[in-house]
């Protein structure tokens, strides 16, 4: 007789399945958005890490769908659909040109991608304290996902700081060197 997971010290696993299936379908609009912001940028400095940027979200929406099938939790396909649909919706955002692509759609897509990806590693940690007590979930994926999250968010964060530079001037210097003023 095999060993079973310790299933019965997960509690809540109904809210546990309603949490990732936010979590997936916030990995969909990133997955759009990155994917906006990697065509934005072809032939920029920002490409190859975009690009990079983008297989890590795919990945990681895999792991998240395999955690989920591992706990037993359904794909909710209608909060994958409004998702996608959100973030296309957003783009009709005001910027304050009406008829052409504002500096400040940089900035705030920059600021948004990487508030998500920080939202993205608080819910890799969530699943990381699952794996604690459910041997179905891969702790060693999980805790690479959350070091992937933190270089990502690192790249990220000093990325918008030369975005807003650029839009409103000043020093950009490295983000770390800011939190620490």
């Amino acid at each position: 007789m095999s060993e079973s997971p310790a299933a019965g010290a997960v509690r809540n696993l109904d809210l546990l399945g309603i949490y990732c299936n936010d979590h997936l379908a916030a990995s969909t609009g990133g997955i759009e958005l990155v994917s906006r912001m990697l065509s934005r940028h072809r032939s920029t400095p920002y490409e190859a890490r975009f690009e990079e940027l983008l297989d890590q979200l795919r990945e990681e929406r895999t792991a998240l769908r395999s955690s989920m099938a591992a706990l037993g939790l359904p794909v909710r396909q209608y909060k994958q659909v409004a998702s996608w649909v959100g973030e296309k919706l957003s783009r009709a955002k005001l910027n304050g040109h009406l008829l052409s692509r504002s500096p400040l759609s940089d900035l705030v897509e920059f600021e948004f991608i990487s508030t998500a990806v920080l939202a993205k590693r608080a819910g890799f940690e969530t699943l990381r304290m699952v794996a604690a007590v459910d041997r179905r979930l891969d702790a060693p994926l999980l805790d690479r996902l959350i070091v992937q999250a933190d270089t990502q968010h690192d790249w990220l964060a000093d990325a918008r700081r030369e975005v807003a530079a650029r839009v409103f001037g000043g020093d950009p210097g490295p983000a770390a060197a800011a939190a620490g003023s």
